[in-house]
C-alpha cells in the first residue's frame, strides 16, 4: 500500500495492465465509469472523491488511438475539475510518437500537439515507456519520466541461450538502445541502415557489423506492420546469419500484416511487453509485463523518491 491519497484510474484501452499495476501497489483501481454517447462521444463519471488526491491515469494511447487518447484527456479534465491535487498521465505506449518531426513540407508535428493537449487539460506529469523519439520529452513543459523496458527484456534474454548471438539495431534511430542491450548482455553489436520509401515501406541498404554465422537479436521499440523486421531478417539471413533470429520490441502494435510477416521460419522467438494488449494465441510470441516497472515509478513519484534508477537496464 502507498496511501489512500493515491487514486489509480484507467480507460478502456489497457485495463488488464492497469489492474496489474494496481495489484503491484497493493491497491484497487478507483471507481469510475468510461462510456460513450450513441454518437461516439466519450463520457466519464468519477464515482468517488478525489479531492486532494494524487491521481494516476494508466492508459496506453493505442488502437483505437483517437478514442484512447480522448479518454485520457477527458479523465484528466474530470479529475482536475474534481479538485485532485495532482493529475499524472501514465501512458506506457505514447501514440502519435512517430510523428515527432516534419518529414516533408506541410506535415504536422502531431506528437507536439498531443503534448499540448495533455498540458491544456491539466496533466502535471507524464510517465511513459520507450518513446519512439526521446526528444518528445522536450515537447512538454511538465516533468516526463521516460522509462525503458530494456531491463525487463534484457533480464529475460539473460535466462536464454545467448551463444553466438549478436544484437542488431534495425536502423540508426535504435542504435543507442541496441548498444545498451548489447552491453547489458555482453554481446557484439550490428546495425542495419535503411532508407524509408514511404510511411510504411523501408529498404535496407547497408549492414554495419559482422552477422555471418551469428544468431541475431533484432531489437526495436515498436512493431507495427513488421515491414522493417521482415526486410531486416531477409538481409541478415542473406548475409549468412543463422536462421535462429530473436525479435525483441517494447510495443507490439501488430497491425496487419505484421503477424503474417513474423511467421518467417528464420524467427525463433518474439519477445514483447504488455504496453499494448495482445490477445491472440501465438506460441512464438512471449509477453513480458511492464506492470512492476510502472508500479515502482508511481510509488517513487508519490513519495518524492528518485525515478532515475528505473531508467537504466
Amino acid at each position: 500500500m502507498i496511501g489512500e491519497s493515491v487514486k489509480l484510474f484507467c480507460g478502456t484501452a489497457t485495463p488488464t495492465l492497469a489492474n496489474a499495476v494496481a495489484t503491484h501497489l497493493g491497491q484497487k483501481l478507483a471507481s469510475g465509469t468510461v462510456s460513450r454517447f450513441p454518437d461516439g462521444e466519450t463520457r466519464i463519471t468519477i464515482e468517488e472523491s478525489v479531492r486532494g488526491g494524487d491521481c494516476y491515469i494508466i492508459q496506453s494511447t493505442c488502437a483505437p488511438v483517437n478514442h484512447s487518447l480522448m479518454e485520457v484527456l477527458v479523465l484528466a479534465d474530470a479529475l482536475r475539475r474534481a479538485s485532485a491535487w495532482r493529475v499524472n498521465a501514465v501512458i506506457p505506449y505514447f501514440g502519435y510518437a512517430r510523428q515527432d518531426k516534419k518529414g516533408q513540407a506541410r506535415e504536422p508535428i502531431t506528437a507536439k500537439l498531443v503534448a499540448n493537449l495533455l498540458e491544456t487539460v491539466g496533466v502535471d506529469r507524464v510517465i511513459t515507456v520507450d518513446l519512439h523519439a526521446g526528444q518528445i520529452q522536450g515537447f512538454f513543459d511538465v516533468p516526463v519520466d521516460h522509462l525503458t523496458a530494456l531491463g525487463i527484456l534484457g533480464g529475460h534474454l539473460k535466462t536464454t541461450d545467448l551463444a553466438d548471438s549478436v544484437v542488431v539495431s534495425p536502423d540508426v534511430g535504435r542504435a543507442t538502445e541496441a548498444r545498451h542491450l548489447a552491453n547489458f548482455l555482453q554481446l557484439p553489436l550490428a546495425m542495419l541502415y535503411k532508407r524509408r520509401a514511404s510511411p510504411t515501406e523501408t529498404e535496407v541498404t547497408h549492414v554495419i557489423g559482422d552477422v555471418a554465422g551469428m544468431r541475431p537479436i533484432l531489437i526495436d521499440d515498436v512493431i507495427s506492420t513488421a515491414g522493417t523486421m521482415s526486410r531486416g531478417i531477409e538481409v541478415l539471413v542473406d548475409l549468412g546469419a543463422k536462421p535462429e533470429i530473436t525479435v525483441v520490441a517494447t510495443h507490439a502494435l501488430f497491425t496487419p500484416p505484421a503477424l503474417e510477416r513474423l511467421r518467417s521460419d528464420a524467427i525463433k522467438q518474439i519477445y514483447v511487453t504488455d504496453t499494448v494488449p495482445f490477445h491472440e494465441k501465438n506460441d512464438r510470441v512471449a509477453i513480458l509485463s511492464v506492470a512492476p516497472l510502472l508500479a515502482k515509478a508511481i510509488r517513487n513519484v508519490h513519495v518524492h523518491a528518485s525515478v532515475s534508477s528505473l531508467f537504466a537496464t
